[in-house]
């Protein structure tokens, strides 16, 4: 796979362009809207963007599980996990472009002459 890692400054530069906010502005919108999802993932409220996806705090309970090397039984204590669960439309958009640069590798890279 090997993409690029997309980062709270790229955000910014996102929010910069597109908005047409100050550079200090935008990196501050960007924060405080991670910030706003973060303390509300933290309160275990479930937090669902649109079009996006959910992101939820779940509760495991306690269970065995197998040491791999050893094959040891061992108790794995109750915790709390978050979920990320993608929105139908994130998921086809996936699709569609994961679809999109198939078709391209399969005959888009020739020249003219065909090679």
């Amino acid at each position: 796979m090997g993409g690029k890692t997309l980062t709270r400054a790229d955000l910014a530069e996102s929010v910069y362009r597109k908005v047409g906010l100050s550079r200090t502005e935008s990196a501050q919108l960007v924060e405080m809207v991670l910030d706003e999802i973060c303390e509300a993932i933290v309160a275990g409220e479930t937090v669902k963007l649109s079009s996006f996806a959910t992101f939820q705090v779940r509760e495991k309970n306690e269970r065995i599980g197998r040491n791999p090397k050893t094959g040891e039984e061992v108790p794995i204590l109750p915790r709390k996990v978050m979920t990320f669960k993608a929105s139908n439309v994130l998921k086809n958009r996936i699709l569609q472009a994961h679809k999109k640069a198939k078709s391209k590798d399969k005959g888009g890279d020739k020249d003219k002459d065909g090679k």
